[in-house]
């Protein structure tokens, strides 16, 4: 128990295992989550005038977080596969901070929530942002991953508090 609330994805035996949703009723379910990008000047440049090296770092990244999204469950030992009804990754970028926030958002109609789906697509996202660019920025940093929001299911709707 955690906070009062049994964890789903460990047994009475306190084994893992894969959380049983055949009565669950499917239904619509979203998710969106996000994280930053920070980049050195040199670099966010490079993607601000899509002048990399390996092409346009943002659209690799938007196709890369979204194959990700489908393959969740080959990644994350105790998820669901989920027929995904549609995967969006979106980015923000922000000449005051160098940085990029990747924002991913996953939706279902299925028995159990793309919470996972939506955090994969944005890690990815923001790796494959990090692969393009590395030659020339060893030092870029993946920070603030989160769910931000998440509907449908048992539990309802979740949005994440501001800081």
């Amino acid at each position: 128990m955690h906070n009062g609330k049994k964890l789903s994805h460990i047994d009475e035996s306190g084994n893992a295992n894969m959380v049983d949703v055949s009565n669950k009723r499917v239904s619509t379910r979203k998710a969106k989550a996000s994280c930053k990008v920070k980049l050195s000047e040199v670099s966010f440049r490079l993607v601000k005038e899509n002048k990399a090296k390996k092409g346009d770092v943002l659209g690799v990244a938007r196709i890369a977080g979204i194959m990700a999204a489908k393959k969740t469950s080959d990644l994350i030992p105790l998820c669901h596969q989920l027929n995904l009804s549609k995967v969006n990754v979106d980015f923000i970028v922000s000449e005051n901070e160098n940085s990029i926030l990747v924002i991913a958002e996953a939706t279902t109609n299925d028995k159990t929530g793309v919470e996972m789906e939506a955090l994969v697509a944005a890690s990815v996202a923001s790796l494959t942002v990090y692969d393009m660019l590395k030659a020339v920025d060893k030092e870029i940093m993946i920070t603030d991953m989160v769910l931000d929001f998440k509907d449908g299911g048992r539990s309802g709707t979740f949005i994440k508090r501001k800081p």
